[in-house]
């Protein structure tokens, strides 16, 4: 299939909507995201489904599995398979979290990795491998997590900065995980971002969040967008640029399809906004 590069603003490909988007795809909605786990070899009328909008539309693996930073050995049948499905449907971006999630099983919770060098050169080798494997640069996106792991030698932006400049590969920048880190350990989240390798950015992530009766924040992707991370995501744009595509996340209580718009509108507003003012 012929190749399709994702851009504008884009939404995550749910079951739950595809009926709706037969009928039609709202004009901002640009691209689609899905994990490549759950559709990959997916035959029927799942299968058909898909098919019939990756022949339309760019859409982006972002993998929820491979466990980058994990003791246990990589997954190079998936990512083999993963490789094999993005030829098929002509996608051209994967991205993965930069934790782990699996030992000799798979544990179905995305840890955080210990923030030290050996940690460093750990994590950035299976990158390199994957990126071998699947033949191209792959986005790593930082995580939300609720216990900091303990011995750190640095600190997250360092860490997170040391793996892809030794990996050689990208960032993957979800502005809803910087916000719901920074009231959880109370940093301030603009400075985490601009710490980060902005220059590496090559995929976008918004979404809602749960607070707890605690205060606790839990990254859901269950409810609307704040506006604090509207504004992280506006402060993102203006040191990398509208052009980057950015994704909504939306993955349970999910409203109908106009609501959804609605948000995806409002990355597209901040994208033309940001690309207005880089041209002024």
């Amino acid at each position: 299939m012929l190749a399709r590069h994702a851009h504008g603003a884009g939404l995550g490909f749910r079951r739950e909507l595809i009926a709706p988007l037969k009928t039609a795809v709202p004009e901002a909605i640009r691209f689609f995201e899905l994990a490549p786990e759950n559709w990959a070899g997916m035959g029927g009328r799942s299968g058909k489904d898909l098919r019939q909008f990756t022949e339309r539309y760019p859409f982006v693996c972002h993998g929820l599995s491979l466990s980058l930073g994990g003791p246990g050995p990589l997954d190079e049948a998936l990512l083999r398979r993963i490789k094999a499905f993005m030829t098929e449907h002509g996608m051209t971006l994967y991205t993965e979290h930069l934790s782990w999630c699996a030992d000799t099983s798979h544990l179905y919770d995305l840890l955080p990795i210990p923030l030290t060098e050996s940690a460093v050169k750990w994590t950035a080798e299976r990158i390199q491998r994957a990126q071998d494997i699947l033949g191209l640069r792959i986005g790593i996106e930082n995580a939300s997590y609720y216990v900091a792991p303990p011995g750190a030698e640095m600190s997250e932006t360092e860490f997170i900065s040391a793996i892809v400049r030794e990996a050689d590969c990208l960032l993957h920048l979800d502005v809803n995980n910087i916000y719901v880190n920074s009231c959880n350990f109370g940093f301030d989240p603009l400075a985490f971002m601009n710490a980060l390798p902005l220059e590496r950015t090559c995929y976008v992530h918004v979404a809602g969040h749960w607070v707890e009766p605690d205060g606790l924040l839990i990254d859901t992707h269950g409810a609307e967008v704040i506006d604090p991370v509207w504004g992280i995501l506006e402060a993102a744009y203006a040191r990398i640029g509208g052009e980057v595509p950015t994704c909504l996340e939306r993955d349970f209580n999910i409203p109908d399809l106009p609501a959804l718009t609605a948000e995806v509108e409002q990355i597209a507003r901040l994208q033309a906004a940001a690309t207005c003012r880089k041209a002024a």
